[in-house]
């Protein structure tokens, strides 16, 4: 092992996140410092892209506010990320979701993976 892996390793942060990938809709709960106050607010919006590897990991989550998209990008071994829930799976077919930036309307959806297993109602 060389020393800049060792030293990533021990500076990356071991939380428990939840494993998703571009397409997934997710929220973040990252903390606010205002003065001496800490607050924490919800970022909610569909992952377009996760880049690099290790405590160098980032990604970067998209949503529509008042009709003007906003993208945010978060390092993932950041202190100032509380938590991430994931809340739906999306059923993309490429890793960085560039186009959504472009597109309006119904074409802007990503369709929801649906478990493969399938219940039966009984009658």
């Amino acid at each position: 092992m060389d020393a800049i892996s060792f030293v990533q390793d021990q500076l990356a942060r071991k939380a428990g996140f939840p494993s998703f990938k571009s397409g997934d809709n997710i929220v973040v709960n990252y903390k606010i410092i205002e003065g001496d106050k800490v607050r924490i607010q919800a970022y909610r919006g569909d992952v377009i892209q996760i880049k690099g590897h290790g405590a160098n990991k980032t990604f970067t989550v998209r949503k529509m506010s008042n009709g003007v998209g906003v993208e945010r990008i978060f390092p993932i071994s950041s202190p100032s990320i509380d938590s991430i829930e994931v809340t739906k799976r999306g059923k993309v077919r490429r890793a960085k979701l560039y186009y959504l930036r472009g597109t309006v309307g119904k074409k802007s959806r990503i369709k929801e993976l649906r478990s493969g297993i399938a219940t039966k109602a009984k009658a």
